[in-house]
């Protein structure tokens, strides 16, 4: 019995030993390394640029009262077209103690001079009647009659300007009928029935009574950093992207570049505006947010490989060119002069032939 646990111990022992030589002689023979390969090959590149904002209607205009007072009608909403002239609501005037007491003496004067001129006309027209006196001065005194007569009846306009906003000799256009300016959209309406408003003049802007944008005519207005500012012109083309609708590309052609940057979270940035193309198919809402893809360099048909593929010492740049893949790969390291890149492909412009394999990531064994 003893024998046979002798025998078992010295069997363990050698299978120890001869695994840990196994273990040993593996560790040092040397590694087989592999690579992912790629083709160099003919490609069209784009070297864009994004530019982050929103859409706007190039047109959009406030539409303030001309007076001051309280919104008695609003007939329309937000969200429905208008036309230019087209009543959007009606102001009750509250009249200012001290114009409405200034507008009734000027009543009150202008009433006191036409009497009295109409009765100076009426003596002086009795005297023509009988030839006493002449005509030239029958003729001053009617004139005297007549401007008296038409300053009262200005007078008395500007009294019930000044009580309802409305004038008997316009009183279809009533500064109480809020019009609006344009034709467009009625994008908001931010006042309700009973809200006080009041006319934009050098102390204040106003009150306004809505928002009208033509939808027809929009832009995209975003910033694009310093860095690539200068490598933009007024005309390039534009591929606009909203967050809305982001399987919908529309077209754009840029037609302002800021000639002033502003200083945002540390970087210059510099305002740029693009004209939109809206299929009529597709309804596109202001305020959308939108990304502009800009084309700085385009090159076509020309040899590319994978920029990942790159090795660059000092001013010089290499790839590794697969030469032989039995037993193991084989490369050859060439300098080669590059062009453009979009980020994942880069232009080569010598060093390397069309359908030349190009040596990528090693693959771990």
């Amino acid at each position: 019995m003893k024998r046979f646990f002798k025998i078992a111990a010295l069997v363990v022992v050698v299978l120890i030993f001869i695994w840990t030589f196994y273990y040993l002689w593996s560790k040092g023979q040397p590694v087989e390394t592999t690579y992912e390969t790629s083709k160099a090959a003919i490609a069209d590149i784009e070297k864009t640029t994004i530019a982050t904002g929103k859409i706007e209607p190039r047109n959009e205009i406030d539409i303030k009262p001309q007076i001051s007072g309280i919104i008695t009608e609003i007939y329309k909403e937000a969200g429905q077209m208008v036309q230019k002239d087209e009543v959007i609501a009606k102001v009750k005037v509250i009249p200012e103690m001290g114009e409405l007491n200034a507008a009734e003496s000027r009543v009150r004067v202008a009433r006191i001079n036409f009497e009295q001129a109409k009765t100076d006309f009426e003596r002086v027209k009795n005297l023509h009647d009988e030839k006493l006196i002449s005509t030239e001065e029958f003729d001053n005194a009617e004139a005297t009659y007549k401007k008296n007569q038409e300053e009262l009846s200005t007078a008395e306009d500007n009294l019930e300007i000044v009580k309802t906003g409305i004038s008997k000799r316009s009183a279809n256009a009533s500064n109480t009928l809020i019009r609006s300016t344009i034709t467009g959209l009625i994008l908001d309406i931010p006042v309700k029935v009973g809200n006080s408003v009041i006319l934009s003049n050098t102390f204040n802007d106003g009150t306004t009574i809505a928002t009208v944008a033509d939808m027809n005519d929009l832009i995209f207005k975003g910033n694009i950093d310093e860095t690539e500012v200068g490598r933009l012109r007024e005309g390039m083309l534009v591929n606009i992207t909203l967050g809305a609708l982001q399987d919908v590309v529309f077209d754009a052609k840029l037609e302002y570049i800021s000639p002033k940057g502003v200083e945002q979270n540390g970087a210059n940035q510099f305002e740029i505006k693009a004209a939109m193309h809206v299929p009529d198919s597709i309804t596109v809402r202001s305020g959308y947010s939108a990304n502009a893809q800009i084309v700085l360099q385009s090159a076509k048909g020309v040899l590319t490989v994978p920029e990942s593929s790159l090795e660059f010492s000092g001013d010089s740049t290499f790839v590794y060119v697969l030469t032989d893949s039995v037993p193991t790969q084989q490369f050859d390291r060439r300098q080669i002069t590059i062009g453009i890149s979009d980020g994942i492909k880069i232009e080569v412009k010598d060093g390397v032939a069309e359908g030349d394999i190009i040596r990528g990531n090693q693959v771990n064994n």
